[in-house]
């Protein structure tokens, strides 16, 4: 009965009836505790549902019976690698070409791993490997698709003419890895950035990491629809980092759903309460929902956790023009601008002179003091809310065109305070 067991829960695995398949493989394991390949088979079929780590003690239980069992150790790695244990999974592959497990599909997952290491040769090296043994199976499209990979990893300039002085190659770490990716779209290649973080999904499709880098270039290049569902389908993948709610917040913030967008931030507070960028990013948002005073108060917040980050002071001096508050906003701009030429980052240092020099020529000096009083007094009447004190406008000079900007601030005021009375 225990073959029968078995091979009925094969048959329920090839059909991908996989709960069915792991109740006749518990019958099986019942009946002869020590089958090996029932074990594995159960591990198979949890994996392939979704439960992972219980896939995981069954390869567990079959190598404690047969350690040098390579099939065990492979279908662990794979299980690791979904797991995110990647040395756990280089481990268990190695352990399976040990064990003369010479397939394609080992190489394969043996060049995944260097790669998301960053051991970028080695990746290549074991591609090639996998493609050879892919051709002697005749598995043309699984070949196929690791000759795309190693066209994808290869350097882009040509070799040097003797490879034996070459340098060695740094291997680097997954995060240096991903680290180089954001800076090279940062420095404007964000075609080569998005087509290796494309590479790095066809191969592996469960890479939260390149999910996550991804999305943050797109947010680069202005695909805020694309960003937004690769960060999603990095929270599904439980990925969970400040980095991926930041950024999304920033996605649906520029598609105008400010209310997601606060959100996601509020989200991002709670993982990292002292993260600048988190702060500034929802002051942005508030800045674009013309609440100046809320996202004052945001960028004030992360000066007092570093005093010295050019772009809070540069967003706050932006805040307070939109206010009229033009004496704070010089005093913001000149304090970001500082530490920009400190930096030595001249092309964000001319940005806050050219903004400096907008304000000082924006209005005449004769009225500026008193329109900057006007305007700050409306802005606390309507509580804050530009947006509602500029529809309140906007009905006055629909009903009195021609007038000054000033004169239609005091109408407004005067109107308010009747009401009130």
């Amino acid at each position: 009965m225990t073959l029968e067991f078995y091979a009925r829960g094969l048959e329920k695995a090839k059909q991908k009836d996989y709960i069915a398949a792991i109740e006749e493989f518990n019958q099986a394991i019942q009946e002869n505790p020590d089958f090996t390949d029932a074990y594995i088979e159960r591990g198979l079929a949890y994996y392939y549902s979704g439960a992972t780590l219980q896939g995981v003690f069954d390869y567990n239980e079959a190598i404690k019976l047969d350690g040098e069992n390579a099939k065990a150790y492979y279908f662990r790695a794979l299980a690791k690698l979904d797991l995110k244990n990647l040395s756990g999974c280089l481990e268990d592959v190695e352990k399976a070409i040990q064990f003369k497990l010479h397939h394609g599909a080992v190489y394969d997952l043996l060049g995944t791993v260097k790669r998301k290491q960053g051991n970028l040769p080695e990746a290549i090296a074991n591609f090639k490997k996998a493609t050879e043994l892919y051709l002697a199976a005749k598995d043309k499209d699984n070949a196929q698709q690791c000759l795309e990979k190693i066209k994808q990893l290869q350097p882009k300039s040509p070799p040097q003419a003797n490879p034996e002085i070459q340098k060695p190659v740094k291997v680097i770490s997954t995060q240096d890895y991903f680290r180089q990716l954001l800076d090279k779209a940062e420095n404007g290649d964000t075609i080569e950035a998005l087509a290796d973080l494309n590479w790095i999904l066809t191969a592996d499709s469960q890479d939260v990491y390149a999910y996550c880098c991804r999305g943050v270039v797109y947010c680069k290049v202005g695909n805020y629809r694309d960003a937004i569902s690769d960060f999603n389908q990095a929270i599904k993948l439980n990925f969970q980092d400040a980095i991926v709610y930041r950024n999304r917040g920033k996605a649906r913030s520029h598609l105008g759903d400010h209310q997601g967008a606060l959100a996601d931030i509020n989200k991002a507070l709670e993982m990292q309460p002292e993260d600048v960028l988190v702060y500034i990013s929802r002051g942005n948002i508030y800045q674009s929902m013309g609440n100046y005073l809320a996202a004052i108060q945001d960028y004030s917040q992360a000066i007092n956790i570093n005093p010295e980050h050019p772009l809070a002071y540069y967003n706050r001096g932006i805040s307070h023009t939109c206010l009229e508050e033009m004496s704070n906003a010089v005093a913001d701009y000149q304090k970001a601008a500082s530490i920009y030429c400190e930096q030595e980052d001249w092309k964000n240092y001319q940005q806050v002179l050219n903004s400096l020099q907008k304000i000082q020529s924006s209005l005449p000096e004769t009225t500026k003091a008193t329109y900057n009083l006007l305007r700050q007094r409306l802005l606390r009447m309507v509580g804050g809310h530009w947006e509602i004190a500029e529809r309140l406008i906007q009905q006055k000079k629909d009903f009195f065109p021609g007038m000054t900007e000033q004169w239609y601030l005091q109408k407004v005021i005067d109107d308010l305070e009747r009401d009130r009375r």
